[in-house]
């Protein structure tokens, strides 16, 4: 392989899954796969091609961005310069030249013959997961920017996927680099985040906001109740007796009190929150028996109840709780594809799960 490739033969693999994904759009087409495809692509296989070119021949070359062009619906040309010209800072002009025009043509006949064997598909199927793939693309490339500054996600299971995506402030300060190589370039001095960057909007939601809001409906008050007691019920079971429990944030709406005071009847339960409002906007809910503390919850700091209950607004260093446990057991709330000891899922819908530390 290395007489037909220029850098490395794991290319190979980003050519394979290229085919595999022309594969897929044929044989089970559907709005999703359309969009979730040219999404990726576009962020792995286009990118890291762009960047470095995978054959020796230019002539290759030439074909695999023709072969990028159609599957894609992007004329890769194009996409080039105006992706090289965001890495040299400049504004980006379109140059019309004639391997774009010749991209373009292609992805245009091919439009022109899906219109014209499958109308029906074009519009309803293929147009519509174009168009989400598109608006994926520019929510990723938003977010791996926002505020002006580049940022870095580490997580294992998006990079692996997306063959080292995440490693973005390293790929700015090497833009050359091979794509196996940037995890070797991490700096503490990235800014980073735990998201990747189409998700990275949920940083600026405000959970409070969204408590808030589950605290005008009873609806809402009741289906939360209703998944977190499943998973809730699920975690407890495999604890010895629980006399005392601490929650740490009361919220707006205090379902993990309310849900513990019914599992655990007979436990003293307290919860400490560093927000006045937070703990009256609990306090109708609860009945005498629960304590309240104003005070802030000072993470690592042992605690001689029998469980700790760690909310997913937790502002502390979550990793600390889940390594050194301070209390004999800790329920902590997490992302659904935060998986740390015994584990229950709360809700697909809310993203969500609950894990439990046993000391």
């Amino acid at each position: 392989m290395s007489r037909i490739l220029r850098h490395s033969n794991w290319d190979a693999l980003l050519l394979g899954l290229s085919f595999a994904h022309t594969a897929a759009v044929y044989f089970a087409p559907s709005i999703p796969l359309f969009a979730i495809g040219v999404w990726w692509n576009s962020n792995t296989i286009s990118h890291n091609f762009l960047h470095l070119p995978f054959f020796r021949s230019a002539t290759a070359n030439r074909f695999y961005s023709l072969y990028l062009s159609v599957l894609l619906g992007i004329p890769q040309t194009l996409w080039r310069e105006r992706h090289l010209a965001h890495h040299r800072g400049q504004s980006f002009k379109v140059r019309w030249t004639a391997a774009i025009f010749l991209e373009t043509g292609l992805i245009l006949a091919l439009w022109a013959l899906m219109l014209l064997l499958s109308p029906r598909f074009f519009r309803a199927v293929y147009i519509p997961g174009y168009a989400l793939g598109l608006g994926l693309c520019y929510l990723h490339g938003y977010f791996e920017h926002a505020g002006g500054t580049v940022t870095s996600h580490y997580g294992a299971v998006y990079n692996f996927s997306f063959f080292n995506d995440g490693y973005h402030v390293e790929h700015h300060s090497r833009p050359g680099e091979h794509w196996r190589h940037l995890p070797h370039l991490a700096t503490n001095e990235a800014k980073v985040s735990r998201w990747p960057a189409v998700l990275r909007w949920i940083e600026i939601v405000n959970l409070e906001r969204l408590e808030r809001i589950a605290l005008q409906s009873r609806l809402l008050q009741s289906l939360l109740l209703r998944t977190h007691e499943r998973a809730m019920r699920r975690l407890l079971a495999k604890l010895p007796v629980v006399r005392s429990a601490t929650i740490v944030g009361g919220g707006m709406y205090p379902r993990t009190a309310l849900l513990l005071r019914r599992l655990l009847p007979h436990a003293s339960i307290r919860i400490v929150d560093a927000d006045a409002e937070h703990l009256a906007a609990a306090r109708p809910f609860l009945d005498s028996s629960i304590e309240f503390r104003h005070e802030r919850y000072i993470p690592g700091q042992r605690d001689r109840m029998d469980l700790l209950v760690i909310p997913l607004s937790f502002n502390g260093a979550r990793e600390e709780v889940y390594r050194n446990p301070p209390s004999p057991a800790v329920l902590v709330h997490d992302w659904i594809w935060s998986k740390r000891g015994h584990s229950a899922i709360v809700s697909f819908l809310l993203l969500k799960r609950l894990n439990l530390i046993v000391r």
